[in-house]
This record gives structure tokens, sequence and C-alpha cells, in this order.
């Protein structure tokens, strides 16, 4: 019986030190657009509502500056279940209509995975983002 007991905590503990906490998610990321080829930082951020968004902090080209502070990704929500960000929708700047997305945290947080698709997820791109430690300089 203590063998069993001590086997159910070591289980219990092993998972919750890998269990994530929703606002894991929040912070500043670099990616690189794989249409223009162009990085950009983005800041994920809790809402008001209690879902996650991302906006632009920061772009590469000088002339993209108009698109600094533009919301393009809202509505997700945390699953514990599957440890994964569902149901936002991505508005992708110069594109036609709005996509839906996930997200699932890699590397110890380090990469994000954002899956952006129409219809069903099959028919979709994956882009991974880097978190950083602070915003880049604007130029």
């Amino acid at each position: 019986m203590k063998k069993t007991l001590t086997i159910l905590f070591i289980a219990l503990f092993g998972y919750a030190l890998h269990a994530q906490n929703a606002d894991d998610i929040c912070g500043i990321y670099h990616s690189v657009d794989p249409f223009s080829k162009e990085g950009s930082q983005c800041e994920i951020y809790k809402a008001a509502d209690g879902t996650y968004e991302a906006k632009v902090v920061w772009v590469e080209n000088p002339k993209k500056r108009d698109q600094l502070g533009l919301v393009f990704m809202t509505g997700l929500t945390y699953n514990a279940e599957e440890n994964e960000y569902q149901n936002g929708k991505l508005k992708y700047p110069g594109k036609k209509g709005t996509y839906k997305t996930y997200i699932r945290l890699a590397n110890n947080g380090k990469t994000l995975k954002m899956r952006g698709y129409l219809g069903v997820s099959l028919f979709g791109m994956t882009v991974d983002w880097t978190r950083e430690a602070k915003l880049r300089p604007q130029k």
C-alpha cells in the first residue's frame, strides 16, 4: 500500500511539474512572415474578456510601421486537457478573410507553434514564433 501511494504521489507530482499555466503564453515573440520573409515581433496578452490576443509591436520593414499596434489575433482560449490554445481568429494584414488558429507552446515555452487555417486545420500553415525577453527598438 505504501509503495502504491508513493508511485501515485510521484506520478501526480510529475504531472504538476509539466502542467502549463494558461498565462504562460503571454509575452513577446519574434516570427518571420512566411510570405514576405520579413521579421516582426508580436505581443500576446490576456484580454479583458479572459481570452488571449496578439498585436504587432515591432516590424523589420519600416514601410510597415502602420501595422504597429494592430491586433491581428483574438479569441484564443486555453484547453488544459489538450494543452493548447484554441478557437482563435487570425486576420492576416494584406490578405482577405479571417483564419482560424490554434497554438501550442514547445521547447519549455521558448517556442510557439501557431497553426492558421481555413475550414479544417489540414488546409493551413504552421509558423514558429520564438519567445524574446524584450522589445526590439523600432527604426
